[in-house]
């Protein structure tokens, strides 16, 4: 079965929409429960493929390598590393927590839980790709899930928040395409395949673009069609108005996956495939890390509306995975701070997927009950619902990185690493820890604690479904707070991978 693993992972979910399609329109429970099955079947093929992996091993792993259009060499290549497994376990549990916070969904059941499965498939996709066209094409299935469950379920304003995210995510996907296809002509032979277009990544220092190095102008355009995903700074002001809009679940995938993604085709794709434009370009990625950091806290500090909050702490969060990230940069040959950068980034984009996953489930639960998300309307929350208002404050106190706790470790390790390699800017960048525990605390004060609203005298407690969704990422959080080890271990070899390619393709060690 291990040969085929990644292939079960990946298609599982159209099994699931077929077998959803086929359900009477009437049998909501039965459709639910298709999607719940299906979701914990990759669940459960998720976790062997973790228990399977081996670590230390830098060469892909699980791999599955056939023809599939050979007058193009477009081939089904696909396989892991430390960088996507923990993705690929990532978007297996989201998607089957996803399936469960959607339970009270009552419009077309059928239409929404089948989405959501082509969304399961995409995501899966684009972690385990390892041909950039196959890539690109999972990259795009993704859009259109995503834009219906958007425009279809979500609030008020959710056909304006599917359009905007559906044009601003085509226009990074059109730039996407432009850069593949200079890729794929820039290699000869012509190729789609990422380890093949690595080794070859020096041809491209020879060759130039409206007079620049072609390289460099790659790398930009993938640099914003990954950007417009993550979202770096200014291409971010899609994702407050869509995550808002956006179903609880859709809003946990949002966040939790799909964010991921932006950082992971950077480390996958622009950092191993362009490895002078990576080391050019390091010093603004860290200043644009800078940017989402502060801004991203300023911007959640000011909200009023408790989801729209949680979604500026997002770009907040993937700033600090940007300044890991730059680290690589390892100014005077510092191969331990780009080692310890990058495993920070590696390690903050997991805890970030389940941090705000938490937390968009959490405004969900208080959402369903009161109808409204405004913080200054609320008050005194946890006199009636002490249990929500305890799992709440420990989703806080992880989003806001207190010790023990999974944030607090990533976010150290991209300090530790960034601050020898540029250090005015991680200095500055420490500010957003300060602003990120004003906005957490400000806004529990306001909503659970101080005198009780009457208004919500009779608000309802978080049920066991809730909390259903909560505790594995509760566990996760907990875990990797106190023990980050066999996280790190997990990633270390594709960290050291990462920077052989990157220093050696730029010639910055020798060999």
């Amino acid at each position: 079965m291990e040969t085929h693993l990644l292939s079960y992972l990946t298609f599982l979910p159209v099994l699931g929409v077929i077998a959803i399609l086929l359900v009477p329109r009437k049998n909501l429970e039965v459709v639910k429960t298709v999607a719940a099955v299906t979701t914990g079947v990759q669940l459960l093929l998720a976790i062997q493929l973790l228990m399977g992996f081996e670590t230390g091993v830098k060469a892909m792993q699980f791999v599955e390598h056939a023809s599939w259009i050979p007058s193009f060499n477009i081939e089904y290549f696909i396989g892991v590393d430390g960088l996507s497994v923990p993705l690929v376990f990532l978007t297996a549990l989201l998607s089957f927590i996803g399936v469960f916070a959607s339970w009270n969904i009552a419009k077309a059941t059928r239409g929404y839980f089948s989405l959501l499965l082509l969304l399961d498939m995409g995501m899966m996709g684009v972690f385990v790709s390892l041909d950039f066209f196959l890539f690109y094409i999972f990259w795009e299935v993704m859009l259109l899930p995503m834009y219906f469950l958007i425009g279809l379920w979500g609030g008020p304003k959710k056909e304006y928040a599917a359009i905007k995210f559906f044009l601003y995510t085509l226009f990074g996907s059109v730039l996407m395409l432009l850069a593949m296809l200079a890729l794929y002509f820039s290699n000869d032979p012509h190729t789609f395949n990422m380890l093949t277009l690595i080794e070859n990544s020096s041809q491209l220092n020879s060759m130039f673009i409206w007079g620049f190095q072609a390289s460099k102008v790659i790398f930009i355009a993938l640099f914003i069609g990954f950007a417009i995903k993550v979202p770096v700074f200014p291409f971010h002001t899609w994702l407050p108005l869509a995550h808002v809009e956006a179903p609880t679940a859709i809003s946990v995938i949002l966040a939790g996956v799909l964010l991921k993604m932006g950082t992971y085709g950077l480390l996958r794709i622009s950092f191993p495939l362009l490895p002078d434009a990576t080391l050019w370009f390091a010093g603004a990625l860290a200043v644009l890390g800078l940017i989402n950091i502060i801004w991203g806290a300023m911007c959640a500090l000011a909200q009023t509306d408790l989801k729209k909050m949680v979604a500026y702490s997002s770009i907040n969060h993937m700033g600090y995975v940007l300044l890991g990230m730059a680290a690589i940069a390892g100014a005077g040959n510092n191969l331990a701070a780009a080692q310890t950068g990058l495993s920070g980034a590696y390690f903050q984009m997991f805890n970030h997927g389940t941090i705000t996953a938490m937390l968009f489930l959490l405004v969900g639960v208080v959402y369903d009950r009161a109808h409204h998300r405004d913080i200054n309307g609320f008050g005194g929350l946890a006199v009636v619902t002490p249990v929500y208002a305890g799992i709440t404050a420990f989703a806080f106190f992880a989003g806001l990185g207190l010790p023990a706790l999974s944030g607090f470790i990533s976010e150290a390790l991209c300090f530790l690493g960034a601050f020898p390699v540029f250090r005015t800017v991680t200095i500055i960048s420490g500010l957003g820890i300060l602003l990120n525990a004003g906005y957490f605390l400000w806004a529990y004060q306001r909503v659970y604690l101080g005198p009780l609203n009457p208004k919500y005298a009779d608000l309802e407690e978080i049920n066991g479904r809730e909390i259903f969704t909560l505790v594995p990422l509760m566990v996760i959080i907990l875990f990797f707070g106190v023990y980050p080890a066999p996280f790190l271990n997990l990633v270390s070899a594709s960290v050291d991978q990462l920077i052989e390619w990157v220093w050696v393709g730029s010639n910055l060690v020798v060999q």
